[in-house]
């Protein structure tokens, strides 16, 4: 909620360079809904950071081009080719690679314990709502560019954000001191989210959502070292091949 106050304070100087009477009605109903979307998905996202290991998290994202996938099956009846399927088995493949060997007394295979890890769970559920919410987020951006639909995209979700803490918050609000003693590190964060989103738009506004897809998943390549350098994660070797082989499984079903 705090970050999405920061993002606030960022995009209110911003409005005096969008021309706000020249957007459309197609515009605001797509922004709201990519926020609304999209603040689902970040909940869903922070709680899978909160107990999943961040090499772990970053090649779960190559379920993104799996979802999207099924979402295009259900409901556009795209029906995937031989390629596109050996992505998909390519993807799930990998994933046997993201979590150490199962021990003798563990009657689970490596897949099963991913699935049924609570942190995975969620990332799924965050990769869902972030899926679907390319949708909206890229009409916003055909109708009003890249500057307007992140700015307005961050200040829709500011009060989704208050909403959502007074709903599900189990804890007490945090004490201005501690506000104070993590000022910098929530500056960052804000300060982070919004070049992430800005950048995202300008990627969506030039780029078929196909490869902007292919683009995203390198991160996850930097998501396993940074775990591995700053969080001392185990497995590093092994969650990186799990990366190279579901990143060729994303281009595979991205191609086909």
């Amino acid at each position: 909620m705090v970050s999405y106050a920061v993002l606030s304070a960022i995009c209110l100087p911003l409005l005096l360079f969008i021309p706000i009477s020249d957007l459309s009605a197609k515009f605001w109903l797509n922004s709201l809904l990519a926020a609304l979307l999209d603040m689902a998905g970040t909940l869903f996202l922070v709680k899978s950071l909160s107990t999943t290991d961040l090499s772990v998290f970053g090649p779960l994202n190559a379920y993104k081009v799996v979802v999207s996938a099924i979402l295009a099956f259900l409901f556009l009846n795209e029906i995937p080719n031989m390629q596109g399927l050996t992505g998909i088995a390519i993807i799930i493949t990998g994933s046997f690679f993201l979590l150490p060997a199962k021990k003798p007394h563990n009657q689970q295979t490596p897949l099963t314990q991913l699935f049924t890890d609570k942190g995975v769970q969620h990332r799924f559920l965050s990769i869902l709502f972030f899926s679907v919410g390319t949708l909206p987020l890229k009409n916003a951006v055909i109708e009003g560019q890249a500057l307007a639909t992140t700015v307005f995209w961050c200040l829709f979700g500011f009060p989704l954000a208050i909403i959502s803490y007074r709903l599900w918050s189990t804890k007490p609000m945090s004490t201005s001191k501690q506000l104070e003693t993590a000022l910098p590190q929530i500056l960052t964060l804000g300060s982070l989210m919004f070049l992430m989103q800005y950048t995202t738009m300008l990627v969506l506004e030039s780029t078929l959502i196909a490869y902007s897809l292919a683009l995203f998943q390198l991160s996850m390549v930097l998501q396993v070292f940074l775990g591995y350098r700053i969080f001392k994660e185990q497995n590093i070797r092994q969650r990186l091949v799990a990366c190279l082989i579901m990143i060729l499984g994303s281009l595979l079903v991205l191609k086909a």
